[in-house]
């Protein structure tokens, strides 16, 4: 069975937007697309606004609506339609388990930069292991015109394994056929502060060394997918910050989901919430161990 994309849908401009660029990811990828809506189940009694049924019916119109939207613009797409009732993200990190990816709307905070997440979007990238797309308003494409993609960016951490998210960014590079820019971050320790003043040189050092390891570390893939352009970039700094700033033209940003299993609950980390407020461009979060 081939797997699909599948995009949540509410009813707001955001979703509408990540609907049709999920149908252009499932058209590039050859696979179906399957639109989801979640009714909320426990706080309709509560909130006497609609009972069951006017609901349901809602959701169906929307459903159709959304359907009918994306197969106008992408003849041949394979799309169908799930109504499902529960709480949303759970309902949404479910749905998607059997998919290649999940695209939710996320709301822009202006014209030019960065997203807003709502609770049900937050929820659902901490719960889901899918790879998990944040498409903004803006990010409508045009069926008419021919994708020219520019490049690709993805966050890569060197301390600690993130095959998931280097697989996902090589195979959406070689897909897109466009270049593929790897960025690390990295800062002095406490302790090298000292000895930055005794050796001027001790920075340049450690710069070697960690641009070293980031070669390394993509090196396997560079072997995998050798028809892909690739530049690596090691540069001291915040990683929020530095990956935001490389992907000022990028196409789509991959960064990596640690997988938190502890008492306190699964998170984001503060990297993939600072690209994810502050980049224009989608943003795909891989979770990983």
């Amino acid at each position: 069975m081939r797997q699909h994309v599948t995009v949540g849908v509410d009813g707001t401009p955001q979703s509408r937007a990540a609907a049709r660029w999920a149908a252009r990811e499932a058209a590039l990828r050859d696979v179906p697309l399957r639109i989801v809506h979640v009714v909320d189940a426990p706080l309709i009694p509560v909130e006497a606004r609609m009972d069951r049924v006017a609901a349901d019916r809602w959701a169906d119109q929307e459903l159709t609506d959304a359907v009918r939207d994306v197969r106008d613009r992408y003849a041949g797409l394979e799309a169908g339609t799930r109504r499902l009732a529960g709480r949303p993200a759970a309902a949404l990190a479910a749905e998607a388990t059997d998919a290649s990816l999940l695209v939710l709307g996320s709301r822009g905070l202006g014209t030019t930069t960065g997203f807003l997440l709502g609770s049900v979007a937050l929820s659902t990238l901490t719960a889901v292991h899918t790879p998990a797309a944040l498409v903004r308003t803006s990010t409508d494409p045009d069926p008419a015109e021919t994708p020219e993609y520019r490049r690709l960016v993805v966050g890569v951490d060197i301390h600690q394994a993130c095959d998931r998210v280097l697989d996902f960014a090589f195979e959406e590079a070689a897909r897109r056929r466009c270049p593929l820019h790897a960025v690390h971050a990295w800062h002095l320790p406490p302790a090298y502060k000292y000895v930055a003043y005794a050796d001027p040189d001790a920075e340049d050092e450690i710069q070697r060394a960690v641009t070293h390891l980031l070669d390394d570390t993509l090196l396997p893939w560079r072997h995998e997918y050798p028809k892909v352009p690739v530049t690596a970039t090691a540069v001291r700094g915040h990683a929020g910050h530095e990956l935001v700033r490389a992907a000022t033209d990028a196409d789509l940003v991959v960064v990596g989901r640690h997988v938190r299993r502890s008492p306190l609950g699964a998170h984001l980390g503060p990297v993939t919430h600072a690209v994810m407020h502050h980049v224009t461009a989608p943003v795909v979060v891989v979770a990983h161990d």
